[in-house]
Formats: C-alpha cells, sequence, structure tokens
C-alpha cells in the first residue's frame, strides 16, 4: 500500500498547498512562497532525522530531547522560522544546517 506521509510530512497536504497558492499568484519561494512550507517542513524532518542518530549513537546514558528552538533560517530568496529539536546535554550539532 502506497503512504503519502513519510516521517514528519504529510505530501498530499503541502501538494494541494502548494498548488492552491501557485494558482493565486504567490511567489514560489520567500515569505509566504508557495514552495516555502514544503522546504520547511524537510529541513524539519532532517533535523528530526539528525537527533534520533545523534541519541541513538551517544553513549551517554542521560542524553535525550529536550524540547525545541525556533530559529530564523535566512536563504537568498527570504526567511522562514525553523523549528530544530535540542537535546539534554546540548551536544547536539545541526549538520543539514549549521548553527543558525
Amino acid at each position: 500500500m502506497h503512504n503519502d506521509y513519510v516521517g514528519l510530512v504529510d505530501y498530499k497536504s503541502l501538494e494541494a498547498n502548494i498548488l492552491s497558492s501557485i494558482r493565486l499568484g504567490k511567489p514560489l519561494t520567500g515569505k509566504g512562497g508557495a514552495l516555502t512550507l514544503l522546504i520547511k517542513k524537510l529541513l524539519e524532518a532532517s533535523l528530526e532525522g539528525e537527533m534520533a542518530y545523534h541519541l541513538s549513537s551517544d553513549s551517554r546514558e542521560n542524553n535525550r530531547r529536550n524540547g525545541k528552538s525556533s530559529k530564523t533560517f535566512r536563504t537568498s530568496s527570504g526567511s522562514f522560522d525553523l523549528v530544530t529539536p535540542r537535546d539534554r546535554t546540548g551536544s547536539f550539532d545541526l549538520q543539514i544546517v549549521k548553527k543558525l
């Protein structure tokens, strides 16, 4: 059976939102851009994967997830808020998105 959910991303809903935004004449990128939400969701899902890997390979027994932070992610075509995971020991170092 085909699943339209991969990780934290509902691709069917994103596709509908992107097509609707394009029909309304919104730009593709930047604040309110049609693809901005897709980029945001993909980055956040990737960061969650990084955190899961970090915690699975961390030798410290007490390290675990410790909430999330919101950071402004700036690109050449605009900016948006990106939710990034945190760990208890503060040893998680973002890889896909370097220090914000």
